[in-house]
């Protein structure tokens, strides 16, 4: 199930955050209330299922380590990924180096992302929003013009 949408949402002082419920329940529905935190792009952190991210990391499993680049970003997206749990409250809690790395403050925006959600600082998601939106045409004939062809459906 794709996961998409916004929810502005608030981090409270323990640094929890309440996912969104359309994304807990297409977390759920992967079957586990443990979920993935890492680092994402643009200054975001992506929210990932467990299974989510496994597939993730089988993914990254078959890039070559031979270059340098890879294995500084193997380094730096495993050792600032963390499992964390969703509570009776369908909170998580981010930890203090993910807060830091990502700028988030009190208001955030989560956003479904296709395969994974990510969290944005509000003003940052805002600043995004601002300097993207009027590409979108474009970015569209781009990203559309990438897709592979569908395989024939047999039966």
């Amino acid at each position: 199930m794709a996961l998409t949408g916004t929810f502005e949402r608030t981090i409270d002082d323990k640094l929890r955050l309440a996912v969104p419920k359309p994304l807990k329940e297409a977390f759920e529905f992967a079957g586990s209330v443990e979920l993935f935190l890492a680092p994402g792009n643009e200054g975001c952190i992506s929210l990932y299922s467990s299974e989510g991210f496994d597939r993730f990391a089988r993914r990254l499993a078959n890039i070559s380590p031979g270059r340098a680049t890879v294995r500084t970003f193997l380094r730096l997206f495993y050792a600032r990924a963390e499992r964390v749990v969703l509570d009776k409250q369908a909170r998580i809690r981010i930890p203090d180096r993910l807060m830091t790395l990502a700028g988030l403050q009190r208001d955030v925006v989560v956003l479904g992302v296709n395969d994974h959600a990510e969290i944005w600082d509000k003003r940052l998601w805002n600043q995004f929003l601002t300097g993207h939106s009027a590409q979108y045409d474009e970015l569209t004939t781009e990203a559309l013009d990438s897709f592979l062809p569908e395989p024939p459906i047999e039966g």
